[in-house]
């Protein structure tokens, strides 16, 4: 079986979350699992092919996925939704449990996208979650825009991606 098989067999047993009502488990919990994605799928530009974003990055596929991914992969539509709810499993366990203040649901969702974006160590080390987690969102909010390098290098691309993430998170201040 390839991996493209094995990987569609996986996921056409598993149930989307986005959308569906959930008991309350963690702090990113507003009434939905999953906020809106399309702060994620708006930076991550939708590819069924495997490229480099960037000179310094790794191969990417669908809306930033690289778990796996090789040069030359391609896929379907289906499996790239498949693979950004995947994604989003990840970054919502992060938020769970290192988040320890209450968010509102545009806070939930500019830091599903910087997440998704930056990676869990990350942020899970972060001057951002510990002012989020002392209270602090106006200066939560401000370190976003400290976010905008790869590899030492300002990237414009980041630069408005931060910009625009804040923005969101300011909106439940």
């Amino acid at each position: 079986m390839t991996f493209a098989e094995s990987f569609r067999a996986f996921f056409a047993k598993r149930k989307p979350v986005v959308g569906r009502k959930a008991a309350r488990t963690g702090p990113s919990m507003s009434p939905w699992d999953v906020p809106d994605l399309e702060p994620i799928k708006k930076h991550e530009a939708l590819r069924l092919r495997a490229y480099m974003p960037t000179p310094n990055d790794v191969p990417t596929i669908g809306w930033g996925h690289t778990k796996d991914v090789r040069m030359g992969m391609d896929i379907t539509l289906a499996e790239a939704e498949a693979f950004i709810q995947a994604d989003v499993a990840w970054v919502k366990r992060c938020i769970d449990k290192v988040v320890k203040v209450p968010l509102g649901p545009n806070q939930v969702a500019a830091l599903y996208s910087f997440v998704f974006n930056l990676g869990a160590t990350n942020f899970r080390t972060s001057t951002m979650l510990r002012k989020l987690n002392a209270g602090d969102y106006a200066g939560t909010a401000n370190e976003f825009k400290r976010w905008n390098k790869q590899k030492g290098k300002v990237l414009r691309g980041l630069t408005k991606r931060r910009a625009e993430e804040a923005k969101l998170f300011r909106k439940d201040i």
